[in-house]
This record gives structure tokens, sequence and C-alpha cells, in this order.
């Protein structure tokens, strides 16, 4: 077998041999005059003689080539435009000996050619193009990989997601759909009357999440920055103030954190904003979000992920954050300490980060929570672990907050949004305190915004998920469903 350097320099002397005979390997037109799938669809017309003459009509088609049979005095291509397949035809006798013995002297797998004919079905009964006439498009100097093995190396294939994509067509059929599901999410949104916005993603201080923020620098203004950790919610706010009774935004957020099948550094994310409503309207809406993903992108309500089985369909139930635990470990989140839970943690052999209360009841929550199978909404929350939602009017120390669960793990977080000023004042000096005792995913005080809340915020519902939800109704690692997912290159490992 070949070297990868033998089958390059190969290709190589075949580019030198189209510019010699006068053929441009690398053209900036192409005369197609049928997408693939155009051709594919409209076949029955094509393959009809025209009335003038009797003659069939001539298009031009184009694509990367995936396979060729030669046999003697023909040869079949198969070609890839991303719209679909079509195969090709090339006789010695319809060609010429020229053409034809040009084509097979330095075209390869991998090339991009357009080819022009007529269309006819074989006697196998396949939709074909007998060429005509052919030019080359591009030509590559690289083997695809080969075709029923891939890559299987799972770190190439994310590092050359191109030929990933191009070998195996459940990766693109699973990312085309991802794009489906956000196009549904958008739909969704505008149909309820929500506008859509977008919000800096360079921020003097982060907010709206608990993480560890990716830090940058603006040479302009001389100014620290930070990468967004949320999608606008500090923004969206202002937007409240600002008379848009609802908004939402789709856009990357950034996390300086660790990676895992739930969770990567960077993503995308969904916020809306809704003035003049509370957490009860907003589980009303997310409910019927969620039902609306899963049976326009996939055409189901019953999923199975992460060893978990759930139906969106039906009237979604509520558990409660407190009781949870309590059943869970026997501590009250309200009437505990950093030992008691720290003991508890180390008990039940519970890997667990930080050195607040705040996160070890955080560890503690996302160990029980495993086995929720859901469709749940987690109400109940602490104020301790909720810095920007309101409190319950008949028990201050919880929050008017919710969590989707599903598949024991949050997807998707929102709440009646705190907008007592002064409230928000002693929360952020609360996360201020957290900083400066080195926790990293504590929330930055924003001084602007509490001062915005101090002009006056109408009653508001806030929400928030992300492609993780995608990732769970997919059965998929999160990063299995992004274009490019960031890797480390090799020259670094």
């Amino acid at each position: 077998m070949s070297s990868i350097d033998e089958i390059r320099d190969a290709k190589i002397r075949k580019l030198k041999l189209l510019r010699d005979r006068g053929m441009n390997p690398y053209p900036a037109e192409s005369k197609r005059e049928l997408s693939l799938k155009e051709a594919t669809d409209s076949f029955g017309t094509l393959e009809k003689p025209v009335r003038r003459g009797g003659k069939k009509e001539i298009k031009w088609i184009s694509g990367r080539i995936m396979s060729l049979r030669g046999q003697g005095a023909i040869v079949f291509v198969t070609l890839n435009d991303g719209t679909g397949h079509f195969q090709g035809l090339l006789k010695k006798d319809i060609l010429g000996d020229k053409k034809f013995d040009f084509f097979n002297e330095v075209v390869d797998v991998g090339d991009f050619i357009e080819i022009s004919g007529s269309f006819f079905t074989t006697k196998r009964g396949e939709k074909t193009v007998e060429v005509k006439d052919w030019s080359m498009l591009s030509k590559s100097l690289l083997p695809l990989p080969e075709k029923w093995h891939g890559l299987q190396d799972i770190e190439e294939r994310f590092r050359k997601r191109y030929l990933d994509i191009l070998m195996d067509p459940e990766i693109k059929e699973l990312l085309e759909k991802k794009t489906e599901f956000w196009d549904t999410v958008r739909a969704f949104m505008k149909e309820h009357g929500f506008l859509e916005v977008e919000t800096p993603t360079l921020e003097v201080t982060t907010g709206g999440a608990e993480a560890t923020p990716f830090k940058t620098y603006n040479e302009d203004f001389k100014l620290p920055l930070y990468l967004r950790i949320s999608v606008g919610e500090l923004w969206q706010k202002r937007l409240m103030t600002a008379g848009f009774p609802k908004t939402f935004e789709i856009g990357r957020a950034y996390r300086n954190e660790g990676s895992d099948a739930n969770h990567l550094q960077e993503f995308t994310n969904m916020e809306f904003y809704w003035a003049y409503a509370n957490y009860q309207d907003g589980m009303k809406l997310v409910e019927e979000l969620y039902k609306k993903i899963a049976v326009d992108v996939f055409g189901k309500t019953k999923f199975e992920t992460r060893g978990h089985k759930f139906d969106l369909a039906g009237k979604w139930g509520h558990v409660d954050y407190r009781e949870v635990i309590k059943k869970e470990t026997g501590i009250d989140v309200l009437q505990t300490d950093f030992k008691e839970v720290k003991n508890k943690l180390e008990k039940l052999k519970i890997v667990y980060n930080g050195n607040t209360l705040e996160r070890l009841i955080d560890s503690l929550w996302k160990h029980c929570r495993k086995q929720i199978s859901g469709p749940v909404f987690l109400t109940g929350h602490p104020k301790l672990v909720s810095p920007l939602s309101k409190s319950m009017p008949d028990n201050p120390e919880l929050t008017e907050r919710f969590q989707v669960i599903i598949a024991g793990t949050e997807i998707g977080n929102g709440y009646s949004e705190l907008n007592d000023p002064l409230d928000q004042a002693e929360r952020f000096e609360a996360q201020q305190k957290l900083l400066e005792r080195g926790d990293k995913e504590a929330m930055m005080p924003d001084k602007e915004f509490v001062e915005m809340l101090e002009y006056g915020m109408p009653p508001t519902c806030g929400f928030g998920f992300g492609e993780l939800l995608f990732a769970f109704l997919a059965d998929k690692p999160l990063r299995e469903t992004q274009f490019f997912p960031l890797m480390r290159p090799k020259n670094l490992e």
C-alpha cells in the first residue's frame, strides 16, 4: 500500500499534467446548470427527448467524485455536491479517445469535476448522465478515507470534521437536524411575539450565570474584558426596562471549564425574557416549546438517552429541590452548614469542587438528580444558589426559580427575575465575598445593572437552555453535535 506522501506526489504529477494540457485545475467558474438534487427531482423531464429534432437535452452537473469504476472503454463515476448523489457514464466512443484517456490519466476519487451530457436510465434502473464533455473544478492532493471505514480515531474525526461529515451521512444528517432544531426554536419564539435581539459577547463584567469566564483585552480602550458566560441575561433585562415586552437571543456562550459528554467551553444557548410574566407563565411556555421541538424536529415525544427513558408528551410533573435532597441524603439545605454538607459528600464519595456552602450544596444536588428521568420541573431552589431570582413571598429563603430535568440533568433554567434593586445589590455583595474567597464561578457584581433596576424593571420571567437539549434528544455526546468542537492542536500534545 502506498504511503500518503507517495499518493500526494502522484496527484501533484497529475496536477502538473492538467496544467501542461491547458486545463485549469482550480477554475473560479463552473458551468453547472443543475444541482444533483435538482437533476434527480427533474429526471423524468430530462430523460425525455426535446421536441425539436428528437434529441435529449444536454445539461452540466458537478460535484466531488466519490467512486470510480472502470471497465475498459467505459467508466462509471459517482458525484456528490452536498445536495445528493448522481452517476455519470463516460464512454470512449462518445467522448473520443483523447478526452477519455485524459480523464483516466488525471482524475481521482476526491476530485471535483463537472460533466455535461444526456440523461438516461441504465438496465439496472440507475439514473445516469451519458457524458459528452468534462472538466476539472478542483484537483484533490490527499486521498479520502476509505468509504466503509472512514476515520476510526475519535480525535482525528473531530480534527478533520469535514471528512467525518463527508464520509458519514449520519453525521451530516445529525448536523442538518441541529440547524432545524434552532430554526424551530426561533420560529416558535417569534410566533409567540418575542423579538430576536443581539447583545454583547464581550463584557466588562460577566453575569447571568455562575461559571469561570475566558479573559481577553481591548487594546483600543486598554480594558480587560471577558467573553460572556450567558446569552445576554443582564442585557436583555435592560431591554425590559427600555420598554421591550418580549425578547430572545440565540447565540454563543463561553465558559472556561472542563469538557465532558454534557459540557463544552463554547456552545449555543437561547435565552428569552418576558415582561409582566412570572416563573409559572415561563413553565407553561417552556413545556409547549420542548414538545414542539420533539415533534417537529424528531417526529416523536418518547426518547431514550444516558440510560433514561422519558416522554415529553402529557402534563409534566414537579419536584422540590429541598425535598429531593432531604429524601436522598437527610440534609435540609435551609438548615445546614458547610461542615455537614462536606461530611455527607465525603461519606457518599461524591467528587466536589469549591470551598463554599453554595458549591457543596450544588454538588449534593447533582448527585441526587441522577435518578430523575423526567421530564419534570424542579422548583423550590434556595436563595443561596439563585442570586438573580425573586424570593418566594411566603418564604424569602426560597426563590421563584424552575429548571427542566431530563435524564438526570438540568436542561433549562429560568425564574421570576429579581427586580428589587436593593435586594439585588445585597446578593451581589454576597457573590463578591465568594469571589474574594476564591470561588471562580461566583457572579461578578454589576453596579450599572443595579442602577438600571433603580430606574425600574417590570415583573419579568427569564429562561435559558442550550444545545445540550438537542444532544439529549439525539442521544449523542454534546461535542458530537457540533460542527467543529474545539480540539487541542497536535503540536501541543
